[in-house]
């Protein structure tokens, strides 16, 4: 069975992926503090800038899907720089060495927030396709939070020209368990459910790709990003839609 290493195992991103894919994979769940609970595969407590542990845990890894890191939009240099930067850099080299497949790392829409002026409002996003972000663009990071997003891009596409790494940055929306936000349209509009995000995971695992930036949010009629490309290179197919919980 295909044997799948999770970085930052216990925060929501993991949750949306490990409620759905739990049987499908042989898991290796990393994590700086314990994991509890009914969890698939092992568990290794490791600091993902722990080079020595990080490269333990990648023995005899298939596919590495790095969430961890500060997740704080408001996340002070420091340690962004430290868990954000320095540790995508440590997960991505020790992948390469380990002879890792694939990476799916996950970025942010803050790697792109400040696209949101007075030029890209909501509308022009709803009403036409070519005002939409599509992984194509330059990072245009809001906060410190989305440099170290970026950062990780950037890194991600060393690696895949330096050393074939395989490697798939994913641009998360606004995740949430249930129903999406209903008091805000941007939260609407950047939405991925937990059933779309590990359905998208999924398919990053299994598609064969050489470097790619994809959105990830679900097939919502209100959207800021595109969807094409994670449909058309993954085979993303989402079911879900924030309209629908109007």
């Amino acid at each position: 069975m295909h044997t799948v290493l999770l970085t930052g195992a216990g925060g929501r991103v993991g949750d949306a992926i490990l409620d759905e894919l739990a049987d499908d994979y042989e898991w290796r769940l990393l994590d700086r503090d314990p994991l509890t609970g009914d969890l698939p595969g092992e568990t290794v407590v490791a600091d993902i800038t722990d080079e020595t542990a990080v490269r333990e845990a990648m023995e005899g890894i298939d596919t590495v899907i790095h969430l961890a890191g500060d997740p704080r939009p408001e996340a002070p240099w420091d340690s962004v720089l430290r868990n954000n930067i320095d540790g995508t850099q440590t997960v991505f080299e020790a992948a390469v060495d380990a002879g890792v497949e694939n990476v799916v790392f996950a970025s942010s829409n803050h790697a792109v927030g400040a696209y949101e002026t007075e030029a890209r409002r909501p509308d022009l996003y709803r009403e036409h396709d070519e005002f939409r972000l599509d992984g194509s663009e330059l990072p245009r990071p809001g906060n410190l939070y989305g440099v170290s997003k970026a950062a990780g891009e950037t890194l991600g596409r060393y690696y895949y020209d330096e050393y074939g790494l395989s490697v798939c940055c994913v641009r998360i929306g606004n995740l949430t368990k249930g129903h999406p936000p209903i008091d805000y349209e941007r939260g609407q509009a950047m939405w991925l459910s937990y059933r779309d995000c590990a359905h998208l995971v999924d398919c990053a695992i299994q598609a064969d790709y050489d470097y790619e930036i994809v959105y990830g949010i679900s097939d919502n009629d209100r959207k800021y990003y595109s969807i094409d490309r994670a449909r058309e290179v993954l085979g993303y197919e989402p079911q879900d839609n924030s309209a629908a919980h109007e």
